[in-house]
C-alpha cells in the first residue's frame, strides 16, 4: 500500500473528506458505497463490491432475495436438484 501523503482531520461526527484528486483517480462519486476494512492497526477504504455469500467471489454477482450469489454458485446449486 503506497501512502498518498494527504493528512485530514476527523470532524466531530467522525467524518473525513477524501481529496477530490483521490476521488477522481479512483472514480469515486457522491453516493458511491465504500467498504471500511481493518487489517491489524490499519483502516482501509475501498469501493464496495457485493460478494457471493457462499464463496466470497466478486465476479458475476447477482442479487437474489436480498443476498448476493455468483454465477458459479448458482450453477452448482442448480445441480443439486433431484
Amino acid at each position: 500500500m503506497k501512502p498518498a501523503g494527504v493528512v485530514r482531520k476527523v470532524d466531530q461526527l467522525g467524518r473525513i473528506v477524501l481529496p477530490k484528486s483521490l476521488r477522481k483517480r479512483y472514480q469515486m462519486n457522491e453516493g458511491d458505497p465504500v467498504e471500511i476494512l481493518v487489517q491489524g492497526d490499519h483502516i482501509i477504504l475501498e469501493r464496495y463490491h457485493p460478494r457471493c455469500v457462499f464463496c466470497g467471489s466478486i465476479d458475476d454477482v447477482r442479487e437474489f432475495k436480498e443476498r448476493y450469489l455468483c454465477s458459479a454458485c448458482i450453477t452448482e446449486m442448480s445441480g443439486l436438484r433431484r
